[in-house]
Formats: C-alpha cells, structure tokens, sequence
C-alpha cells in the first residue's frame, strides 16, 4: 500500500510568496496615481457641473480646477493642462496625461490617463 503525500513543497510554497510579493509592490505603486486620476475626474465632473462656471472665460475655469487641485494635492497636472469645450451650452472638461511609475530597479510602468468630466 503506498501513501502518496499531498501538498505544497517548499520550493513550490517560495516561488508563489515571490509572486505574491511582486504583485503587492506593484499594487502599492500603482494605487496612488488611480487615486489621483480619480480626483482630476471628481473635479473636472464639479467644475463642469457648477452653473456658476457655465458662462466665464476659461482663465477663470482653468483657476477653478487649480484651486481644487491644490486641495487635492493633484500634481499630475495644471488648469493649464485641461481642455475645454462648450457643446449644447454645457462647458466640457477633458484632459489626457500619462504617469510613470518606477517599479524597481530601471523597470518603470506607464499609464495613459483620460479624464472628461460628465
């Protein structure tokens, strides 16, 4: 009668820890530059929602997201960065951007972003 052993071996049990590892880091440093491009989403959709901003030049639409991104601690981009439309009497807000992140080593990862508010 032979038992055969059923498991995990420990080469096995340290290549998955490795894996997950990698997969952790790299979540870790790319979580932050989501969380900025959903703040420059939130933004562009208020500002672009705000009816006291439908009628102004766009230095003044521009100086709106400014002051919002300095609240927001958005260093992605500027006011002057964002493009703005006007399309059925709504203003349209849209800005495209890409983040580098370094990952480790000379190994980096980039991201093309693209937010247009609602």
């Amino acid at each position: 009668m032979s038992l055969k052993q059923k498991g995990i071996g420990l080469v096995s049990l340290l290549m998955w820890s490795v894996v997950l590892v990698l997969i952790v880091i790299t979540s870790l440093r790319i979580a932050p530059a989501y969380i900025e491009y959903s703040a420059i989403k939130k933004n562009l959709s208020a500002i672009a929602k705000d009816t006291s901003l439908q009628n102004t030049n766009l230095n003044q639409i521009r100086l709106a997201f400014s002051r919002r991104a300095q609240i927001d601690d958005i260093k992605s981009i500027s006011g002057q960065d964002i493009k703005i439309s006007r399309e059925n009497g709504r203003v349209i807000l849209s800005v495209g951007y890409t983040e580098k992140i370094p990952l480790f080593s000379n190994v980096s990862l980039s991201i093309d972003f693209e937010a247009v508010s609602d």
